[in-house]
């Protein structure tokens, strides 16, 4: 055991899904891949150009501070955060700072300080020549102005993985609401850590680490940085308030810069766009947002749950919402017994989950088809293993599943006579593993399933095979 107390707090960025960006006209389109084109004199800051707020990306902020229990700000306004760098047109950055759009709120039993809006920076990509004096770096402002979202935690996380598990919530959160899609290879999502650890209740000095775009990132990071302050204090060194970056090839962070304070941004209310009273807009109210949300995804998961699905089934479902809307629709409508719901659940998450095209694999076994198969399976006229063959031809073509059983032979042999004769000819064949058998190796029963599930082409029942087979040799 550690003697120190590791304390983290989390700042996670997320761009928010509208038409337009922030405060302009432009494209709101995070995969456009041909550079600056989704670009105005706004978001490229030309002199004399003035912003506009755009009201869906306050309603997004705001329909998530009431998903998470959050207080709704009646007065608010937004901020110049002063710093400068190539990606970021204005030399300042339009966020908010005193007044943010929510205040308080809990996801997985941690706290919140807020959630605020503001714009998104520039994209720069640097070339990768050893020289510095040939090396270049490239601007593409089609991410500039767009809306981000940014959500800060109180210090009140204690260990890696659970700060892992917050950000995943989060993400899971911003796709529910439709607020974003979150993906943090895209860089649509980023976490940032800061870490400090201490032997007493007083925090210890604070390191914020960057560039984490994975949760196994954001988990690895952590640790590691607790690992390596523990390991400058314990050899007498002194910790220093900086930001450091993670290297995801070495596993190590690195530093990059004295941490700047609040102070050396020297924030001010811009001048350029009026203070808003939210309350006096209907749609902004509490109750009104609250009747927008949908089922959140804690609340999907306790649902889940009280149907008795398993555990990584259930964390699948809610990370897929084209999934998790067939589940509802499709099979809980049809079926209340659970064999028969994690059944479906089952060739759902394994056997048409992880195509190509998840939209055309759904819109290929929807219309009862997939109903219609789980019951051909509960009904044992299709083995698990003819079950699939047809799935394969339905998330290709389409059709019903009876009729393709039907025309590759697959349904399964269920006449009594026609199974008994089968399992004699089978005995009559293979008269050595029946000597075994009679000799007391049973095990060559098993064998003999096999020849009959090939003579018939999966489409004899193996219990009712093995009874038959069992009867005719007096066991």
């Amino acid at each position: 055991m550690s003697a120190y107390t590791p304390t983290i707090g989390l700042e996670i960025h997320a761009e928010l899904k509208t038409r337009t960006k922030m405060f302009c006209n432009s494209l709101n389109n995070p995969d456009e891949e041909n550079p600056n084109v989704n670009i105005c004199p706004v978001c490229l800051a030309f002199p004399g150009t003035l912003p506009v707020v755009n009201k869906e990306a306050v309603k997004q902020v705001l329909r998530m501070g009431v998903a998470l229990g959050g207080t709704l700000a009646d007065y608010t306004e937004f901020d110049r955060k002063n710093y400068f760098y190539p990606d970021l047109p204005k030399g300042y950055q339009i966020s908010q700072q005193q007044f943010p759009l929510v205040s308080g709120g809990a996801l997985n039993g941690f706290f919140i300080t807020r959630i605020h809006l503001e714009e998104d920076a520039a994209r720069t990509q640097h070339s990768n020549t050893a020289s510095e004096e040939s090396g270049y770096s490239l601007i593409d402002f089609n991410r500039a102005g767009l809306p981000l979202m940014e959500l800060v935690t109180e210090p009140c996380i204690h260990d890696a993985k659970s700060a892992s598990e917050f950000a995943s919530e989060l993400q899971r959160l911003l796709r529910a609401l439709g607020a974003g899609d979150a993906h943090m290879e895209k860089g649509q999502m980023r976490v940032e850590a800061n870490i400090s650890i201490s032997k007493n209740e007083k925090l210890g000095t604070k390191v914020e680490v960057k560039n984490l775009n994975s949760f196994k990132s954001v988990e690895r990071a952590i640790q590691y940085e607790i690992s390596r302050q523990e390991e400058v204090l314990e050899s007498g060194g002194t910790l220093i308030q900086e930001t450091r970056g993670w290297d995801e090839m070495k596993l190590v962070t690195y530093s990059q810069r004295i941490k700047e304070d609040s102070e050396e941004y020297r924030y001010f209310p811009d001048p350029d766009i009026p203070k808003f009273h939210l309350s006096q807009v209907e749609e902004f109210s509490v109750a009104s947002i609250k009747e927008s949300l949908p089922e959140l995804p804690w609340e999907k998961r306790t649902r889940y749950m009280s149907l008795g699905l398993k555990a990584h089934d259930i964390e699948t479902l809610i990370d897929n919402a084209l999934y998790s809307d067939f589940f509802d629709s499709e099979v809980l409508s049809h079926f209340a017994e659970l064999p028969l719901i994690q059944s479906a659940v089952n060739y759902l998450l394994s056997d048409v989950r992880g195509g190509e095209d998840d939209v055309t694999a759904l819109k290929n076994i929807s219309g009862g088809s997939f109903v219609e198969l789980i019951k051909l399976i509960a009904s044992g006229d299709l083995s698990s293993r003819g079950a699939k063959d047809v799935l394969a031809v339905l998330l290709a073509e389409g059709g019903t599943p009876r009729d393709i059983a039907t025309n590759k032979g697959l349904l399964q042999m269920k006449d009594i006579g026609a199974i008994t004769a089968l399992a004699k000819e089978i005995i009559d064949e293979q008269t050595a593993i029946v000597t075994e058998i009679k000799a007391g190796k049973l095990s060559g029963i098993k064998f003999l399933i096999g020849v009959g599930m090939k003579k018939s082409k999966g489409s004899v029942n193996p219990m009712e095979l093995e009874k038959a087979i069992s009867f005719n040799l007096g066991l």
